[in-house]
């Protein structure tokens, strides 16, 4: 993973262009978080939660301009989650178990992920766009098993829209309560403040994971009534 004060360089300098090509700038951003380059999703969207409360994005309109970063960053994640996906899907697993190594991806790594995946199902690329560390690894052996493509679409696209939001929410907080927090304070608290709240999430996925399985049984059980 790039280091956190190294990528918030890069931020830095996109705040001065922020007005004009700050959604650009996020989607950019948020898609090479998301494909196979290690890079802070943080470091991008609280900044854009910032800058959308003190009205320094294109429309000047909190609510409107948090929307879009909400949108850009979700958008940005499935684009990098999709080069992930049709490079599995394309390259097959023993390319990426030899080759992989040069694109951060160690062999023990993508055997993690693909455990993960072959454990639970589907669901874990909603589940795991919310996790760190796994978050941008899930899309892997998503191809590798021929997910189809609408149900990875619409699992990724809902995941990612959730972290996206709540980075969001967690920057236009801080915004609301300092107007003088460098950005290196920004995310540092803003991770902080996740990191302290992470057990909630914990508990709301978990809630999510056990209300999908007992549908997905249901409709499954109904299926097969039908079929028989």
């Amino acid at each position: 993973m790039l280091t956190t004060d190294f990528c918030i360089r890069y931020i830095e300098w996109g705040v001065q262009h922020a007005h004009f090509w700050g959604f650009l700038l996020i989607l950019i951003f948020m898609t090479i978080e998301s494909s196979f380059i290690p890079f802070p999703s943080e470091v991008v969207m609280i900044p854009g939660g910032f800058l959308a409360y003190r009205h320094e994005l294109f429309f000047s309109s909190p609510i409107t301009d948090s929307l879009i970063v909400i949108f850009c960053g979700a958008t940005g994640s499935l684009l990098g989650a999709s080069i992930n996906y049709f490079l599995s899907l394309k390259l097959g697993r023993p390319f990426l178990y030899k080759y992989g190594k040069y694109f951060f991806l160690s062999a023990p790594t993508i055997a993690r992920s693909e455990e993960i995946f072959n454990r639970y199902g589907d669901i874990t690329t909603f589940v795991c766009r919310l996790l760190p560390a796994i978050r941008q690894l899930i899309s892997i052996p998503a191809g590798l098993a021929q997910m189809p493509l609408l149900r990875f679409i619409f699992f990724t696209f809902l995941g990612a829209g959730i972290w996206s939001a709540i980075l969001v929410l967690t920057g236009y907080y801080f915004a609301s309560i300092s107007s003088d927090m460098s950005y290196t304070e920004l995310v540092m608290n803003g991770k902080n403040a996740i990191r302290r709240n992470y057990p909630y999430l914990l508990l709301g996925l978990v809630v999510i994971i056990i209300v999908y399985i007992k549908v997905h049984r249901k409709i499954m059980a109904s299926h097969t009534l039908k079929s028989k």
